[in-house]
């Protein structure tokens, strides 16, 4: 496996020095793409969120202030990830706001219908299959709870299709097919939002 091959396969689950070389890059890379995606959130109390796939750790820390009364958690497959968004996060896990653990999002270790809003960011390409997945998320968030997904790919822009070459195991979807697997996973509404110049969606779904 060549080296830009090897590096570009760390965005699934970054480890060792490549790893923390993706990490470096995560949060600055995907700023712009995560806050068009929150602002597709209605505004709803949420005392306890979720950001699945938590990465650098950028997002969790803009839930912390976007909800500056709740409770965020942070879950990633990844130990380097878990790490990061520690370290970036590390005044609000003193402060008892924040927690951050290793965990699967295909067999969630979370206490169920517990939180008001679940989030993923740039990870569900990664996930062993959707419905399965989207059903954790949905057995975790309490009725009536708001799932944001938000994607760079549209599922048919050539970039991202040349990624799924490069990735292993990456598999890019379309809004369409995003929101039949949530309804086909527990959730009673879902809605996707496509970017007006770039191929960057969200799904908003809600229990």
């Amino acid at each position: 496996m060549g080296i830009m091959k090897k590096f570009f396969n760390q965005t699934r689950k970054p480890e060792g020095f490549l790893g923390n070389l993706m990490l470096r890059g995560m949060n600055s890379g995907h700023a712009k793409l995560a806050d068009w995606g929150l602002s597709h959130l209605p505004k709803i109390p949420v005392s306890q969120a979720v950001d699945l796939g938590c990465g650098a750790g950028r997002n969790v820390g803009e839930l912390l202030k976007l909800f500056p009364d709740a409770k965020v958690s942070g879950i990633d497959y990844s130990a380097a990830s878990v790490q990061k968004t520690r370290e970036y996060n590390k005044s609000a896990i003193s402060a008892g706001r924040c927690e951050v653990k290793q965990g699967n999002a295909a067999d969630l270790d979370l206490p169920a219908e517990s939180f008001e809003l679940a989030t993923a960011f740039e990870t569900i390409y990664f996930w062993p299959g959707l419905e399965k997945c989207f059903a954790q998320a949905a057995k975790v968030l309490k009725p009536g709870g708001y799932f944001l997904i938000c994607n760079e790919s549209d599922g048919t822009d050539s970039v991202s299709k040349k990624f799924e070459s490069i990735i292993d195991g990456m598999k890019c979807y379309t809004a369409d097919e995003i929101k039949a697997a949530l309804k086909a996973s527990g959730f009673s509404y879902a809605a996707s939002y496509h970017h007006g110049s770039k191929p960057w969606i969200t799904v908003l779904a809600r229990k």
